[in-house]
């Protein structure tokens, strides 16, 4: 398979498109400081929910602990780019964080990830709690509960939207490999997959480290961006926003996950001015969809599949 191929070089001069696009325009001014939170959220957002789905989606661990890797990462990446101040210390921060959060990742994935389901979800939510509370009693470290501010602010659209990109194909390139079809084999059936010499236990842990890796580079590019970060901000309600972004857009989809995370960034900026019913009326929205659509918006299809699909259609007529 040639790496220049048309579909390639088509996907690369979209994706230079895009990035000069948003560049013009908060360069302007058109895209105002306001809306560009909204877009470092997005990126955000888009990273930790493709690292999610792959552990939930692609290999079906539920797990509820991402936000604790994302903890590592921001509090890794953090504490470096203080102590450095510069753009090389920015990302060997974000890389230190990736690392941080990857190495637990497979500490904790080789025990728990024995275990299956709820058994497994309620593990990696006490993981998460438990991380969350240790920075919270390492007071010399990481200041405690009053988190660390005045964070060296070294993310912007430059390094949100490489590693935004990186993260993309890193994992469809994961997904798409003999490895990945592995843990896909692992969510259709466990013991099916183990009966036809798949080390099952390998490839989730496998799995779970890549997705905490790639959590790490989420926390550590948000604590760049927002200054300031605290145990309170990766608590249970963390995890279950990112997991709502991966059942919103699909299990099993990455296109699902970018496509996701946008709308929901993007419901929630518009019902900025009723803060009243925000909740109420996100909550509605999810219920409407899990309700008319519960695979999600994509199920386990991406763009490329759509676009397969319809030349079938069109070759049928």
């Amino acid at each position: 398979m040639k790496v220049l191929n048309k579909k390639n070089i088509m996907t690369l001069i979209i994706t230079a498109i895009i990035y000069a696009l948003i560049q013009v325009l908060l360069t302007t001014g058109i895209i105002s400081s306001f809306y560009e939170i909204t877009i470092a959220t997005i990126c955000i957002n888009i990273i930790l929910a493709a690292s999610l789905n792959l552990v939930t989606g692609f290999t079906g661990q539920f797990s509820l602990g991402h936000a604790g890797f994302m903890s590592i990462g921001a509090y890794t990446g953090a504490l470096i780019n203080m102590e450095m101040n510069s753009t090389a210390g920015f990302l060997i921060g974000v890389a230190g964080g990736a690392v941080a959060a990857a190495l637990v990742g497979i500490l904790i994935g080789i025990p728990t990830l024995r275990l299956k389901g709820d058994y497994l979800a309620i593990a990696t939510l006490g993981m998460a709690e438990i991380i969350r509370v240790m920075f919270l009693n390492m007071d010399n470290i990481t200041n405690g509960a009053a988190g660390l501010n005045g964070i060296p602010r070294f993310t912007n659209w430059l390094w949100l939207f490489v590693f935004t990109v990186l993260t993309l194909v890193i994992i469809n390139n994961f997904v798409r490999s003999s490895q990945g079809r592995a843990c896909i084999s692992i969510r259709e059936d466990e013991i099916a997959a183990e009966s036809m010499g798949i080390n099952t236990t390998k490839y989730k842990v496998t799995a779970f480290a890549i997705g905490a890796f790639f959590a790490g580079i989420g926390g550590a590019l948000y604590s760049s961006y927002f200054y300031f970060i605290s145990p309170t901000i990766f608590g249970f309600q963390k995890s279950i926003d990112i997991l709502v972004i991966v059942v919103f857009g699909g299990m099993g989809s990455i296109t699902g996950s970018v496509i996701a995370a946008m709308l929901l960034a993007i419901i929630t900026t518009l019902l900025q001015s009723y803060s009243e019913l925000r909740m109420i009326i996100y909550a509605v929205l999810l219920i409407a969809i899990m309700l008319f659509r519960p695979q999600g918006l994509l199920g386990t299809k991406e763009v490329t599949d759509l676009f397969k699909f319809g030349k079938k259609d069109a070759k049928v007529q």
